[in-house]
This record gives structure tokens, sequence and C-alpha cells, in this order.
């Protein structure tokens, strides 16, 4: 999978803090970030460059009071008390830039309308024509008080009052917001979409997603309120773990976890990688959507299964959970540092009967003796690469990426993918496509391009999986059989 959520801490989780908008570093941070924004993704970004202005500490003693307020950390006094007012203030500043991806857009068509408005009082901003026109690049020419004056605005729903102070025309500004908010309603979908993060001209993919899961529009709409709020980080037990042993465990050591009727959620405190549930092997963490995937893959101690696009391996070791160490599971990727990585997190579990290598998905799969034995797999997942559309809420600057023109160059790699995949299914087994899109043509209408080119495979299911149910990312799997 092209953007993989399964074993990320990237995305910021915590809840608790109370961020400040009117922080002073958030101004050269925004600017810092402008500057490399395209070339690299933000979580990637953050881990250095967050904490080098955390260190700096806010600029004058009443910033840092009123963040030590908010935050209700006590001045560091032992080297345990500077960690932790750190991280929190680490944490702050990064829960600031995750809302401003969410809603750059938002700030920048603001800033555009307001500003016409000023010149002339009756204008009405034609949000779908701008929309059409709008790039990244556009946020460059907003001045950093005001660009973090509608972030305030559209995220606490209250006026700042130090942007306040540096903007003359702030209450002017505070009123043109209030009329945008209540614009802000489904039945006028183009600004809808655009106060929750989302671009207007993609009102026909979602209309498309939409009809295709037999949705209402109310499930529509709690999709799209769903995509300015990041899901907690879903944890997966293994090795017969007990979940209330387990979350017990997290809680002992500071992580801020939940054990739901779908399993264990984290929601901050301390990263899960430093825990002795990690480190023994009892936790994997994995999006809720990426197990339902993984359990479409109904696999019974002694089959014989690959998986093909294993990556660092989330699915793959789920997969083996079911199959007790019998059997043969082949995990194959294109990049071999990810089979690495799964070969550590496999060892972690005692996991043993999963074998690794490469594969490029340029033409089928030599069959290895034990598949070979029986003319092929039972089960084959491909775990296709895909414009990662479903990861937007854990990845907002992904979707300022997202361009639905480039993603027919992904059809055609899926296509190829299932192409050279199916003939390694043996007769009555079952192939699995799975992505982490919504996307229609990357979904279903591929499930149709490969039943009318593959009449032996027949469709069992395939569904939408995660959000709008659940608190997560957003999956598609399909349960194809190959008939005898």
């Amino acid at each position: 999978m092209q953007n993989s959520t399964e074993h990320t801490t990237a995305s910021p989780h915590n809840t608790t803090i109370d961020v400040q908008y009117e922080d002073s570093r958030l101004v050269p941070l925004w600017r810092a970030w402008l500057e490399v924004a395209g070339t690299m993704p933000l979580d990637k970004w953050i881990k250095t460059s967050v904490r080098q202005f955390a260190h700096s500490g806010p600029t004058s003693k009443p910033e840092y009071d009123e963040v030590k307020k908010h935050n209700k950390f006590k001045p560091a006094k032992t080297q345990a008390d500077h960690a932790n007012a750190e991280a929190v203030d680490t944490a702050s500043l990064s829960l600031a830039m995750f809302s401003a991806l969410r809603f750059q857009q938002l700030a920048s068509g603001l800033e555009v309308a307001y500003r016409a408005t000023v010149q002339e009082p009756e204008y009405a901003m034609d949000w779908v024509v701008w929309d059409e026109g709008w790039q990244a690049r556009d946020l460059q020419a907003i001045a950093p008080v005001a660009f973090w004056y509608w972030i305030q605005l559209r995220v606490k729903g209250d006026q700042p009052k130090k942007n306040q102070a540096q903007l003359r025309d702030a209450e002017a500004r505070r009123h043109f917001f209030n009329k945008v908010m209540r614009d802000a309603a489904f039945n006028n979908l183009p600004v809808f979409l655009l106060w929750h993060g989302l671009r207007p001209q993609w009102s026909e993919l979602l209309k498309a997603r939409q009809q295709a899961s037999g949705w209402s529009d109310k499930t529509l709409q709690d999709f799209i309120v769903q995509q300015v709020s990041t899901p907690p980080l879903w944890l997966r037990l293994q090795k017969n773990a007990v979940a209330g042993e387990v979350f017990n465990s997290l809680q002992q050591q500071g992580v801020s976890v939940l054990l739901t009727e779908q399993g264990l959620a984290a929601r901050g405190g301390v990263g899960i990688h430093t825990t002795d549930a990690y480190k023994n092997g009892l936790v994997e963490i994995q999006d809720l959507a990426s197990q339902q995937i993984a359990a479409s893959v109904a696999a019974k101690p002694g089959q014989k299964v690959w998986d093909a696009c294993a990556g660092a391996g989330g699915k793959t070791l789920a997969i083996a959970a079911q199959m007790n160490n019998k059997g043969a599971l082949f995990a194959t990727d294109l990049h071999a540092y990810k089979l690495d990585e799964l070969k550590r997190r496999a060892k972690r579990a005692d996991i043993f009967n999963v074998r690794v290598f490469t594969w490029e998905g340029m033409e089928p799969l030599r069959l290895p003796k034990e598949a070979a034995q029986q003319q092929g797999f039972d089960w084959v997942l491909i775990d296709a690469p895909c414009s990662s559309a479903g990861t937007w809420r854990r990845n907002p600057d992904a979707r300022w990426r997202f361009d639905p023109a480039d993603t027919q160059e992904l059809v055609q790699l899926q296509q190829q993918l299932l192409t050279n995949a199916a003939p390694a299914v043996r007769a009555g087994g079952r192939l699995v496509y799975a992505t982490c899109s919504w996307q229609v043509s990357e979904n279903e209408q591929q499930i149709e391009w490969f039943l009318s080119q593959h009449p032996e495979f027949s469709v069992e299911s395939q569904v939408i999986v995660g959000a709008p149910e659940t608190d997560s990312d957003t999956m598609f799997v399909a349960v194809l059989r190959k008939n005898a």
C-alpha cells in the first residue's frame, strides 16, 4: 500500500492539550514549512523541525505563562520535568500544524474573499470557480498572522486576542468569517466541503462513493465531517494477549488508551513503542480498517497464503496470527527494506511461518514449492498502491497532493498487479483486493474491470471498511473466488 498507517506514530493523537494558536513560534514554523511543502510529508518534517521550535520556548514571559496555564504543566525542576514540558510543547505545536494543514485552503479562500469584499461590499465568492484555480503556493501571499487568525477562528471558534491586536481589521474579519460559517451547510456542498478541509471540486468523487456504497445523505455528511479529526492509534493484540491485562499495563505506563468494542485505541500519553506490551510483542499498531482487511483473508492453519504487497507487514502478521505458525505465508514487496522491518516484527510476535522475498509485480509469480504442489495459493492478498485518500484524517497534507488525474496511473498499476497475481490463486481459492482509498475508480470499477478480463472469478463481497462507520481510516476490500 502506498501510504500505510499500520505502523505510524507521526500523527498527533493527544487531544488533552490546549493548542495556543497565538504562539509566536507558529509564524516562523509555518514559514519554514512553506519552504519545503510538497517535497516531503508533514509527519516526517514535524519529527525534526517542530522539536527545534519547541526547544526555543515561548518568546516572552506572557506567552510562557499562557502556555503554562492552558497546558497545566509546572515549571521544570528535574530532568524528567524538562522532558515532559518539552513533550507538551512539541505536541502543542504539532497539533497546530496539523490543523493548519487541514484548513489551509479554507484560510486561503477566506483571505481572498474577505479582501474582495473590502473592495466591493456586495462581492459574492464563486467558491467552485476559485477552487479550480487554487494552488498551494497561493498560501505564500497570505501574511502568517492573518493565516493563523483564520485557523484559530475555525478550530477554536473564538477570536485570538493577540492577533486581534495585530490586525486592525480583526473585527471586520470576524464578522466575515461568521457569515461564511453560516453558509457552510450540507445543502451548500462547495462551502461545506471547504469548511471541512476538502476541495469543492471533489464533490463528484464523493457523490460517486455515496452511490456505490448506498450511503444516505446523513452518512455522506458524517464522512465529510470526520475529515477534520484524527482517529486514534488502533492496537491489535498478539500472542493470545488478554485485552484487559494489556489495557491496564498500558495505562500504568502512561498511555492514554481506551478499551472499546472494536479493540484498544490510544489517544495520547507516552509513545506505544516505549511500553512493555509493545516490546514484548503483545500489541502491534494497526488501524482498525486495516485489521478488517486482514480478517477478510480467513486463512486457516496449514493453508498457503501470499501477501503480494506486504510492505512492513501489518496485515501479514495479522493473517499469520490466524494460522498458528502452521502452513506457509509468503510476503513480497517491491522494497526489500520494508520486508526487513516485517522480519523484525515477525520475530517479536513469535511468528515463524512467514517467508519474504521481493516481487516487482511486472510478471506472474513463480510459485513456491508448497503452493505449486496444490496448483496455487489458498489466499492471495493484493493490498494495492493507491491514492491513499482514505488516510487523509491522519495525513492532512496528503490531500493537497491529491490529483484525480494522477489516479489513472495508479489504476493501470493496480490492474497490472491484479493480472499478474491472479494465476497464483488455485481453483476454489480466494483473491482479496484492497486499497486505502475511497475512490470508486480504484475500487468497485477495478473489480468490474477484473471480472471482465477474468470470468473464472466471482465476487463474494466488496465493501468500504472503517470510516464513516468507525473512528479510523477508510479502506476498501473485495473478496473474489476462483471458480473450480
